[in-house]
């Protein structure tokens, strides 16, 4: 087992006496889902929307062709 490895281990059990597989990963992954869980919830600006609508329509009418 590594230092690294070992270190790890020992912060787990001084934290809450059990052991993390994941170690500084997990803590790193719930970071990276309360970032994403924010901009999921942010709302798409109007001129984004009006954009989007502007494409779909020009894509639609090129089908149609």
């Amino acid at each position: 087992m590594s230092d690294e490895e070992n270190t790890g281990q020992h912060e787990a059990a001084r934290q809450g006496g059990h052991l993390d597989p994941l170690g500084t990963n997990t803590e790193i992954g719930r970071k990276l889902k309360q970032f994403y869980d924010g901009i999921i919830s942010d709302q798409v600006p109007d001129r984004f929307m009006d954009l989007l609508s502007k494409l779909e329509a020009a894509d639609s009418g090129r089908k149609k062709d």
